[in-house]
């Protein structure tokens, strides 16, 4: 087949490469344009775009030449930005989408599951429409949540959206897709809040948050960074508290308590939290969280 293929962040790269390894014809890639990054002035192109480049294959920036590109079929993952009627009235589209439809719609649907504690996720294979996430479905597969962080479980449903992706064109011709079915839920997108650990949270809540990979939590003024964590089913400390353990350091919220394993102060690195403990109390003194 004659494809375009639309995309952008490293997840979208697997189904790129199972493109042009399944011998398809890849006419153009659209992807949004080099940008900045960080505190440097070279700008850097997308992971779809560096992808793209290091297969030779043509990159544009303008979704509006899709029309015009001859391409049988668009193959939409994760491009971030809706896909307007007119240019699926020239190309029909695919979308590659990370959750198991109708259930999180929209921008983050990886971090939504696992802050929902939803025990089961997976990717579909649906026709693209104008509306957010709401075309049929022509495949889906699932995976176990368990207890992955976003980016391990981004990384796996990756993988098996390109494999499902390959096996849905080598059968396009007898594509039959359904329309989704059951309740409708948006993945919206993540606000600082949904990093915060806090004091009203239970365990099983700050450890979600944990596995997100931005979690935080306020010691008076300062911001620690949290990078990893686990349940702690020893005592409890007053809520609000952070004690030190022979292999890390317990925070007690009003509803449970969790060890943090790693931590970040702010423009510090990683550390061992039972290490950073040391360092930030050295006498011992009380640590109070909030």
């Amino acid at each position: 087949m004659k494809i375009v293929f639309l995309g952008t962040p490293i997840s979208a790269v697997a189904s790129l490469r199972a493109l042009r390894d399944d011998g398809h014809q890849i006419v153009g890639v659209v992807t949004p344009p080099p940008r900045r990054r960080g505190r440097g002035s070279a700008l850097s192109p997308t992971p779809v775009h560096a992808a793209a480049d290091e297969s030779g294959l043509t990159v544009w920036h303008d979704l509006n030449v899709v029309a015009e590109s001859g391409a049988d079929l668009g193959v939409v993952v994760a491009y971030g930005a809706i896909i307007k009627q007119g240019v699926l009235d020239a190309v029909p589209m695919v979308n590659v989408h990370f959750s198991l439809l109708p259930r999180w719609r929209g921008a983050a649907p990886v971090e939504r599951a696992i802050l929902a504690g939803d025990q089961l996720t997976g990717v579909c294979v649906m026709g693209l429409e104008a509306s957010l996430d709401t075309g049929p479905i022509y495949a889906r597969t699932t995976t176990p949540v368990g207890e992955k962080t976003s980016e391990e479980l981004l990384e796996e449903l990756a993988q098996l959206g390109a494999s499902l992706l390959g096996d849905t064109l080598r059968h396009w011709d007898a594509a039959n897709p359904e329309p989704q079915s059951g309740e409708a839920t948006y993945a919206h997108k993540l606000t600082v809040a949904d990093f915060a650990l806090s004091l009203t949270d239970d365990a099983a809540s700050l450890t979600r948050r944990v596995r997100l990979g931005r979690a935080f939590c306020m010691l008076g003024e300062s911001r620690l960074r949290v990078r990893s964590a686990r349940y702690w089913s020893g005592g409890r400390g007053a809520a609000g508290s952070i004690e030190r353990t022979p292999d890390g350091i317990v925070l007690t919220s009003d509803a449970g308590s969790i060890e943090l394993v790693s931590v970040q102060s702010e423009g510090a690195r990683a550390l061992p939290a039972a290490e950073w403990f040391r360092g930030r109390s050295p006498r011992g003194e009380a640590l109070v969280w909030h």
